[in-house]
């Protein structure tokens, strides 16, 4: 399963574009321009869990700094301060990582 089976390639490439600069990646601005957003909570789950690389229930931080590459291949990775932006914007409950209902709820706030 892949990312491009739920997202159109050129909406990726679009949303890895506008985020090419360091500290310029913002979780909700990403998702609109992916077109997650509009998709049903089924096909978000189904990207939650190519996100969850360890399969763990949960997107951790080493997973969340990462994040732009499950998308495509040679994307950078975040800046230690895009990580810890978007893990405080999506950890609702405060412990540290950020799980299905969390990642749900920040995808269609976008």
């Amino acid at each position: 399963m892949a990312i491009t089976d739920f997202l159109a390639s050129s909406d990726i490439n679009f949303a890895i574009n506008a985020c090419k600069a360091k500290d310029t990646f913002s979780p909700k601005m990403f998702f609109k321009a992916v077109g997650l957003s509009k998709k049903t909570p089924s096909e978000i789950e189904r990207v939650f869990k190519i996100l969850d690389q360890d399969k763990s229930g949960f997107i951790e931080q080493d997973e969340l700094q990462l994040f732009l590459q499950n998308f495509s291949k040679g994307a950078r990775p975040l800046t230690a301060a895009e990580t810890r932006a978007f893990l405080l914007e999506g950890d609702s409950d405060g412990d540290g990582k950020i799980g299905w209902e969390e990642f749900s709820a920040l995808v269609k706030s976008s």
